[in-house]
C-alpha cells in the first residue's frame, strides 16, 4: 500500500513583542513547546518569524501581544498571510510570581493564551490606529493653546502698568488678536526696554496660540472625515460629537467581535452600575474602572441630551418627581446611552440622508434666518442638520417637508 502523505500538526504562536525584537514560539494542540526565537522589528523580521512557526506546522491562531502598540507590524505581517490574529493580554501577575518573566516565557504563554481560547479578541483595525493618530496630536494640541493662554494671563499679571493697563480689560480671543498684532519694538514705541521684551514675549505666544488654535481646528476636521467614514450612524448619534465619537470607536476598537456583550460595553466604558448600599440606603453607583476617557464621552453626550434634548430632559423631569437624586439621573441616563452607543458600534444602521437639504434651500432663495423663524429654532440649528453634525430625523422631515411646497 501506498502510505498516505503526513498531515500537517496544527501549531499555536505566540509573540511578545518589544520597540527592537520580538520573540516568537510555538505550542502543539496539546501544549508542548516545540519552539521559540527572537526577530529585530523589520519587515524581514516579520517574514522571518512567520516563516519559523510556520515550519512547526499549519498555524491555526497565533496570539500577539500589544496588536495596536508593539506588535502592531507582526500583526499586519501575520494578517496579510491570511494567518488567525489575536491579541492577548499581559499574564497576570499570579502567574508571573510562579513562573517568573522573559522574553520566551512570555511568548509561550501568548501561544497557550491562542490554543486555550482565552485569548480571542480580534486586533484593531487599522483605521482606528489613523483616528487614534488623529485623536491624540488634536489633544496635544488643545492642551498646549490651553497652557499658551494660561501663560499669557500669568505673564500679563507680572507685566509692567503701561502694558498690563492696555491689554487687562481684553477677553481671551481678543487678547490674543491685539497680542499677536502689536509692534513693541516700532520706532516710536515709549516703552522701557524691559516692557518691550515683555511685550514681545507675549506677541510670540499670542503667535504661538494662533498656530496651535487653527492646527486643532485642521486635525479636528481631519478627525470628523475619519469618523464619518468609520461609523457614519454614531457621529449621526444625538449629543454625539467628533471628539466624543472618536473616542467611542477607539475604546471599542472598531471590531464589533472585539465587545462581547452590552453589558460587557457597558463595564469597558465604566458605566455598569455597582451596588452601594449600606443599612436602610439601597442604592447603587456606577463603576469606577473601565475605559476613563470613554466614561468622560459619554458623560459629555450626557450633559448634552440633558441640557438640549427634550425627550431627555422630559424624562429626567419625571425622575427628579420620582425623587432621583442627580447623580442617580447621570448614572441611569449613561448607562442608556452606553446600551445605544454599543448598538452603533456593533450593528450597521442607516443615517437618513439630509444631503438634499441645502440645495433645496438655495432653490428657493431662503435664508438659514427665514427657515429658522419657521421652524422657531436657532439658524445654527438649520445650519448643523444641512451640515450633517447634529442629527434630528424628525427636525429634518419636517424641514424637508416645508421646503417642498415653500
Amino acid at each position: 500500500m501506498t502510505p498516505m502523505p503526513a498531515t500537517p500538526p496544527n501549531v499555536f504562536g505566540g509573540a511578545d513583542t518589544h520597540a527592537d525584537t520580538i520573540h516568537v514560539a510555538a505550542v502543539d494542540a496539546v501544549g508542548r513547546e516545540l519552539g521559540d526565537r527572537e526577530f529585530p522589528t523589520t519587515s524581514e523580521g516579520y517574514q522571518a518569524a512567520l516563516e519559523f512557526v510556520t515550519d512547526f506546522g499549519t498555524v491555526e491562531v497565533f496570539g500577539i501581544e500589544g496588536t495596536s502598540s508593539y506588535g502592531a507590524g507582526l500583526a499586519r505581517t501575520a494578517t496579510a498571510a491570511g494567518l488567525v490574529v489575536v491579541e492577548v493580554n499581559r499574564p497576570d501577575r499570579a502567574h508571573r510570581r510562579r513562573r517568573g518573566k522573559s522574553d520566551p516565557i512570555d511568548a509561550y504563554q501568548a501561544a497557550y493564551a491562542a490554543m486555550s481560547g482565552r485569548a480571542s479578541a480580534a486586533p484593531k483595525h487599522e483605521c482606528i490606529e489613523a483616528i487614534r493618530a488623529v485623536h491624540n496630536a488634536r489633544n496635544s494640541a488643545v492642551k498646549a493653546t490651553t497652557a499658551t493662554i494660561n501663560q499669557i494671563h500669568q505673564l500679563l499679571i507680572t507685566a509692567p502698568a503701561e502694558i498690563r493697563d492696555r491689554y487687562r480689560h481684553l477677553k481671551d480671543k481678543t487678547l490674543v488678536k491685539a497680542l499677536a498684532g502689536a509692534r513693541p519694538h516700532a520706532g516710536a514705541s515709549t516703552l522701557t526696554p524691559a516692557a518691550r521684551t515683555v511685550a514681545g514675549v507675549l506677541r510670540t505666544l499670542a503667535r504661538r496660540h494662533q498656530l496651535l488654535t487653527t492646527e486643532a481646528a485642521e486635525l479636528e476636521q481631519q478627525l470628523h472625515n475619519l469618523v464619518r467614514a468609520a461609523n457614519p450612524a454614531l457621529l449621526a448619534a444625538y449629543g454625539v460629537g467628533t471628539i466624543t465619537a472618536a473616542q467611542l470607536i477607539i475604546t471599542s476598537g472598531g471590531n464589533p467581535d472585539r465587545l462581547r456583550s452590552e453589558a460587557s460595553f457597558a463595564a469597558l466604558c465604566g458605566t455598569a452600575p455597582v451596588p452601594a448600599s449600606s443599612g436602610k440606603t439601597i442604592r447603587h453607583r456606577l463603576s469606577r474602572g473601565g475605559d476613563r476617557a470613554a466614561n468622560s464621552a459619554l458623560h459629555t453626550i450626557a450633559l448634552v441630551r440633558l441640557s438640549s434634548d427634550p425627550r431627555t430632559r422630559d424624562w429626567a423631569t419625571r425622575q427628579r418627581a420620582a425623587g432621583r437624586t442627580g447623580l442617580e439621573l447621570l448614572r441611569l441616563l449613561k448607562r442608556a446611552i452606553a446600551r445605544e452607543i454599543y448598538r452603533y458600534l456593533t450593528q450597521t444602521i442607516t443615517v437618513p440622508t439630509i444631503t438634499d437639504l441645502r440645495p433645496l434651500r438655495q432653490s428657493k432663495n431662503l435664508t438659514l434666518t427665514a427657515a429658522a423663524n419657521h421652524l422657531g429654532v436657532w439658524p445654527t440649528v438649520i445650519s448643523n442638520l444641512e451640515r450633517g453634525t447634529r442629527r434630528d430625523d424628525q427636525l429634518a422631515q419636517t424641514y424637508r417637508q416645508w421646503l417642498q411646497t415653500a
